[in-house]
């Protein structure tokens, strides 16, 4: 392989707005995505794909709330929904994927790795859980909730009760071996699927799921620096990345250095700690640990992005 890149999509780049939720309309989102990284592999890149899935993990989980609460049946774990939305997203990019390739004469097979991501039952996150999942409660229920089920559950701005899971890091891929032999023989690899279904050692070399959220940005670099990617592609909302965003002085970052990165981040006003801060983080991480350069930008510019016309680069 010459060229080796890893690009992370997020969840929310699923659902162009809140009248396309259904699953067809994700479909059709996946496709315009799965346009653009085909056109990144028909200019020679081999490709990982990790993905984003908080949108749709809270949709299986409103699901199984209520089929519980009217039909009385079983609730879905978190880590079982993380598991059925990395099918589910795989799908739909897997499928779109080949169909492209295939109608560009590109022989390349596509696979979606239902990947489970290590995580420490120590981690600082497990005493600290603040990643809202789930629909809204009442207070009783949430009582309820914590006493039997050993849920930990906050009061969201006069809205109702929530239930809050940690946010651990990753720290293996379980699935990473067999990540490296696909990607050894060409075939497109879609992996880390919502930053991994968090699993935990509990000491005796098996593992078990444990209700948790693994920041998918995270995973997707991590995923870069194990497999030695020269790329680690962060494809978002936004075409470039701001500093004093919205502000008189705001300004465009074209392409800034892994000192720059820190120093902005350090800063700790550029950059919104639930969207942008993360993915800066999970770059300063690549580069820190041999990555050459990173690319953030949206889907539909990651071509013009490439070509250097567009995005902000981030190098070591």
């Amino acid at each position: 392989m010459t060229k080796l890149a890893v690009i992370a999509i997020g969840g929310n780049s699923l659902i162009i707005d809140e009248k396309h939720v259904t699953v067809e309309s994700q479909y059709k989102a996946a496709k315009e995505t799965a346009l653009h990284i085909a056109d990144m592999i028909e200019q020679g890149w081999e490709v990982a794909i990790g993905h984003g899935n908080g949108p749709q993990v809270g949709f299986i989980l409103r699901r199984s709330e209520i089929a519980a609460r009217v039909e009385g049946m079983h609730e879905v774990p978190l880590d079982v929904c993380g598991a059925d939305s990395q099918g589910a997203i795989g799908y739909a990019l897997q499928q779109n994927l080949q169909n492209i390739l295939y109608q560009r004469g590109i022989k390349k097979k596509v696979v979606t790795i239902i990947t489970q991501t290590l995580v420490d039952k120590a981690d600082p996150a497990f005493a600290k859980p603040s990643k809202p999942i789930g629909g809204f409660m009442t207070k009783e229920e949430a009582e309820r909730r914590q006493r039997e089920q050993g849920w930990s559950v906050v009061e969201d701005a006069g809205r109702g009760w929530r239930r809050v899971v940690a946010s651990p890091l990753p720290k293996e891929i379980v699935e990473l071996e067999t990540v490296e032999t696909l990607l050894e023989r060409g075939i497109v690899t879609i992996t880390v699927g919502g930053g991994g279904i968090p699993v935990v050692d509990p000491g005796d070399g098996n593992y078990e799921g444990i209700a948790a959220v693994v920041d998918k940005d995270y995973a997707s670099s991590l995923l870069a620096r194990e497999i030695k990617a020269d790329l680690f592609v962060i494809s978002t909302a936004i075409e470039k990345v701001a500093v004093n965003f919205g502000k008189p002085d705001q300004k465009w970052l074209d392409r800034i250095t892994l000192a720059e990165a820190k120093a902005y981040l350090a800063e700790g006003i550029h950059f919104a700690k639930g969207s942008m801060a993360p993915k800066i983080q999970a770059v300063i991480w690549y580069l820190e640990n041999g990555g050459k350069e990173a690319l953030i930008t949206n889907p539909e510019n990651i071509g013009r992005a490439l070509k250097g016309e567009t995005g902000t680069w981030i190098v070591a």
